[in-house]
């Protein structure tokens, strides 16, 4: 397929310099990255030990796609150089040479590599031809994954080529650029990083595959709904496909390979490394974690430092993977090497666990704000609230079209979680809607909406009667609105549901109107309110953003206030006909 072909899935010119300029960007913006001709990025500045001797240089490298690493930890304090190949193609032995070459200060070099078949045979070669630099190796394979297809025990005699070298190798990279920056020797150098790695396991899952940049292709197919278990940093499919899980779920099954992979017992003691495969938020990462900790703290193991976020990568494959290292006897010394400062700007300023224990629970809000448990049964407020319980989903959809997508949402972290029917008064339940629409539900509809239900709670307290209490909640509700965000009627918001609802309320008698037909009264009119929405352009509210885009599309605020008198809680049947 032709250059300008190749559908455009990510940000680049032509596939065929998309390398080399996207390295350009990294090291543009690396104050102490410098590209060599003859392949590698080294560091601007000496690599020294902390007393200004020469130090041991710390090399490594493999495909790019995984970035931060390598050049993102390139720096004082971690590698020297870093030897970048193609797209999940190990760099060549030439390469390698030269990097190692460049970056010996006279105290050797040590290379830390990932045990890919590549990446191990063109680091081989490389060290055999250069007799001049002393140099040690340390091998990365701490993806059980591997374990589980068939190369347990990782020997001469195993079917394939052992575990593959992952999360794990930044540890490595960090504790062995720590130790050279102290002036540790080469073996000294080399023994830790390999006790790293011997130290560490690791597995992957991923929930949609990443896709080249290059060439606009995923880099294997995976049905919605399914979850791809085992998966590479090259892009590789797992060793299992099943069912997409919680996230809980998938802390569980990471933790029993990875934890019994290490063996570890009640009073163990870990770094821990969560890390995104390049298409997970940090959110998503987050709750990982937290659960991560929580586990942890169920088998009677303490983390002792924690790494959260993507600096392991898969371009952009949506997956997560988790990283633990047994620290055990060692724990002091390789917290210190973790903790030592570095100038890498892949890695993060601060570890969690630094300066107080790692310990998790969920940041919950907790407010006052239960409805009556007692009295009578509040028919009206209760059937609004199971129409909103029973369309969140609809309204999320709704938004996304319109706005931001969040309504449904809000809705659902206002009013989910209360059991119907409602009991209380008029004026008690509703101030209690509006607390939650104020506390819980957040952003432009929690405020606007408390504001609507708060005022006709306090009006309804106040009224002489139910018609009254209503006409009056909904004037005053009108003026307080339009003074919160300015919308008037014609702006696209629920404003143009709720001016025909006050006018209708006010236009009745309240000593001939039964509440019942003022409701519906007041739904016949949000109801034709709402509904001409789907002609208008947005000026104010979440829609306001995308202009002419949220033409045709009915708002889901408005839609919420009709339903507040009536209605059959189908997003589709605005007007109820």
């Amino acid at each position: 397929m032709a250059d300008s072909q190749i559908p455009l899935r990510s940000f680049r010119n032509r596939p065929s310099d998309f390398l080399a300029e996207a390295l350009g960007g990294v090291i543009a913006s690396h104050p102490d990255a410098e590209w060599h001709d003859t392949g590698f990025v080294g560091r601007a500045s000496a690599t020294t030990t902390d007393t200004g001797a020469p130090a041991v240089a710390v090399v490594s490298g493999g495909g790019s796609g995984h970035e931060p690493m390598h050049a993102g930890f390139l720096g004082a304090g971690m590698l020297t150089a870093v030897c970048p190949g193609l797209v999940f193609t190990s760099p060549n032995a030439v390469q390698i040479a030269e990097a190692t070459r460049w970056a010996d200060q006279g105290a050797g070099v040590v290379h830390v590599v990932k045990n890919y078949t590549g990446d191990v045979m063109n680091f081989t070669v490389a060290r055999q031809a250069l007799d001049e630099v002393d140099t040690r190796v340390v091998l990365v394979d701490d993806d059980v994954a591997t374990d589980l297809a068939g190369n347990a025990d990782n020997s001469d005699k195993a079917d394939g080529p052992g575990r593959r070298g992952t999360g794990a190798t930044i540890l490595v990279e960090k504790a062995t650029g720590a130790a050279a920056q102290r002036g540790d020797s080469l073996d000294r150098v080399a023994e830790i990083g390999q006790w790293v790695a011997d130290n560490s396991r690791s597995m992957a899952v991923a929930l949609a595959p990443g896709h080249l940049p290059t060439s606009g292709r995923d880099t294997f197919d995976l049905p919605a709904g399914k979850m791809e278990v085992g998966v590479g940093i090259h892009g590789e499919r797992g060793v299992d496909r099943v069912d997409a899980e919680t996230a809980d779920s998938v802390v569980a099954r990471l933790l029993a390979a990875v934890g019994d992979a290490l063996s570890l017992q009640d009073g163990a003691e870990v770094a821990c490394l969560v890390n995104g495969l390049g298409g997970t938020t940090p959110l998503e990462l987050s709750l990982v974690f937290g659960s991560v900790v929580r586990q942890l703290a169920d088998r009677g193991v303490t983390v002792r430092r924690a790494l959260v976020g993507s600096f392991v990568t898969s371009v952009n494959m949506a997956g997560v993977s988790l990283t633990l290292t047994s620290v055990g006897e060692d724990t002091d010394e390789l917290v210190e090497l973790l903790d030592a400062p570095t100038a890498a700007p892949g890695w993060p300023r601060v570890l969690g666990g630094v300066g107080a224990p790692v310990t998790y629970r969920p940041a919950s809000m907790s407010v006052d704000d239960d409805l009556p448990e007692t009295g009578e049964q509040n028919r009206w407020l209760s059937d609004f609230v199971g129409r909103v319980q029973g369309a969140t989903d609809e309204l999320t959809e709704l938004d996304r079209l319109a706005g931001d997508g969040d309504f449904g949402q809000n809705m659902d972290a206002a009013f989910g979680g209360l059991s119907l029917p409602l009991r209380g008064t008029d004026a008690e339940v509703l101030e209690t809607l509006a607390h939650r629409l104020l506390i819980r539900a957040g952003g432009t509809s929690g405020a606007v909406l408390g504001t609507l239900f708060r005022e006709m709670g306090t009006a309804m307290g106040q009224a002489d009667s139910p018609v009254a209490g209503l006409a009056a909640g909904l004037a005053s509700a009108r003026r307080a609105i339009t003074d919160l965000g300015g919308a008037e009627q014609g702006d696209n918001t629920l404003v143009d549901a709720l001016v025909p609802a006050a006018e209708a309320a006010a236009g009745l008698d309240d000593t001939e109107t039964d509440f019942a037909a003022a409701l519906e009264a007041c739904h016949a009119a949000a109801a034709e309110g709402a509904e001409s929405t789907r002609g208008l352009v947005a000026k104010k509210g979440r829609a306001s953003y995308v202009g002419a885009a949220s033409r045709g599309v009915v708002d889901p605020g408005a839609i919420l206030v009709s339903w507040i008198f009536g209605g059959s809680g189908n997003v589709g049947d605005v007007t109820g006909e």
